[in-house]
């Protein structure tokens, strides 16, 4: 196993009382598929935002290649090279796929808004570099032929992928995919599986937060387990899936 891209340690964050993240440490390493899985308010997106710097920690430490995460802003640790996608559908209706996806690769430009508008100083150029660096990405996500398309027409199996296409379009080392196949059908979810892994080809290590157990048995190169906030079990997804603590977090979900 490679060295860790990311380390985490005694990650806390409390709610009023609510102790959504409790004492979590793992690692990530480089070139790795690892999920976070567990059942509803385990804390999973929880971790996420601490890692973004949506949330502010109340306690533990989050390096990522020797920065501290937790000291930083949101956009500070996307500039870094930490990408993400959400739960829930955030493209720009009004704007094409192709301009949904340049969105994420406006943290590597110089030129502001105003002069990428009046095409001076170089902004014209850097749109043309946009242009192409948004194409490649919509190529990885099987998406080239509907660059012209507007991001409000598309379905919702073809609106999650323009969401990878746009972070991928951010050039990450590390990529955080928060429940990429909600809301997919069988085919759409064996298709986002093959495109996590191409990803992971690539070179860009993933983070993944999924409910659909198949795709992350099949996917996961490991895998942590967490419960109310605390962690329950890691390791292979064949430990996990046979760990007796792992079944009765589930099976007590389903009680419920």
């Amino acid at each position: 196993m490679s060295s860790p891209l990311l380390r985490v340690e005694s990650l806390c964050k409390d709610f009023g009382g609510l102790e959504a993240v409790k004492d979590v440490s793992f690692e990530v390493c480089e070139g790795q598929i690892k999920a976070l899985i567990g059942p509803n308010g385990a804390g999973k997106t929880t971790i996420f935002n601490l890692l973004t710097g949506v949330l502010a920690a109340d306690a533990g430490s989050a390096v990522f290649e020797d920065h501290q995460l937790l000291d930083m802003r949101s956009h500070e640790i996307a500039a870094l090279g930490v990408g993400r996608t959400f739960q829930t559908s955030l493209l720009f209706d009004q704007m094409t796929v192709l301009e949904n996806v340049m969105v994420g690769h406006h943290l590597h430009g110089r030129a502001n808004m105003i002069t990428a508008a009046l095409r001076i100083f170089g902004a014209s150029a850097e749109e043309r570099q946009y242009r192409k660096v948004a194409m490649e990405a919509l190529e990885r996500a099987s998406l080239g032929d509907l660059a012209g398309r507007s991001a409000a027409a598309l379905p919702i199996g073809q609106r999650r992928l323009v969401e990878v296409a746009r972070a991928l379009a951010a050039e990450p080392d590390l990529l955080l995919m928060d429940e990429p196949a909600a809301g997919l059908n069988m085919r759409e979810t064996e298709r986002m599986g093959e495109i996590i892994q191409e990803i992971r080809d690539s070179g860009v290590t993933v983070l993944l937060v999924e409910h659909d157990m198949s795709l992350v048995m099949h996917v996961a190169e490991e895998i942590l387990v967490l419960d109310r906030g605390r962690r329950l079990a890691e390791g292979t997804p064949r430990e996990v899936r046979s760990d007796e603590r792992v079944l009765a977090a589930y099976l007590g979900e389903v009680a419920d």
